[in-house]
């Protein structure tokens, strides 16, 4: 599995992927900081990583272009560091690996985490 850390999340989160046994890459370090979405989203799909993101916008572009990749973790919280989530994220990765691996859209907030199984409709 390997992620596509989003720039509205710290590079901080790079490290602890590593550490876990996920390859991961921050944006700032491959594209432009200032990159569209789409232009995120579409790197991924090419590269077959997974998005992580803070932004809910990805999930609204996975549902209007009916893709089913690439798969979408978004994250919402107050905290999003990975000080606070890093220990929840870890544990949804490996709950929904399969999913992901398949083409999902994955919620995570701080009591709870949810898939849905792309194609949105």
């Amino acid at each position: 599995m390997k992620l596509l850390v989003d720039m509205n999340l710290s590079p901080d989160w790079v490290p602890l992927l590593l550490s876990s046994g996920f390859a991961s890459v921050h944006w700032s370090t491959i594209g432009d900081p200032r990159a569209k979405d789409s232009e995120v989203m579409e790197w991924a799909r090419q590269n077959q990583h997974i998005v992580f993101t803070h932004d809910l916008d990805f999930g609204t572009l996975l549902a209007n272009t009916r893709s089913s990749k690439p798969s979408v973790i978004q994250v919402r919280a107050q905290d999003v560091t990975p000080d606070a989530l890093g220990s929840k994220l870890i544990g949804v990765l490996r709950q929904f690996e399969t999913a992901l691996d398949e083409g999902a859209l994955v919620t995570v907030d701080e009591r709870r985490s949810r898939v849905r199984v792309l194609q949105l409709t």
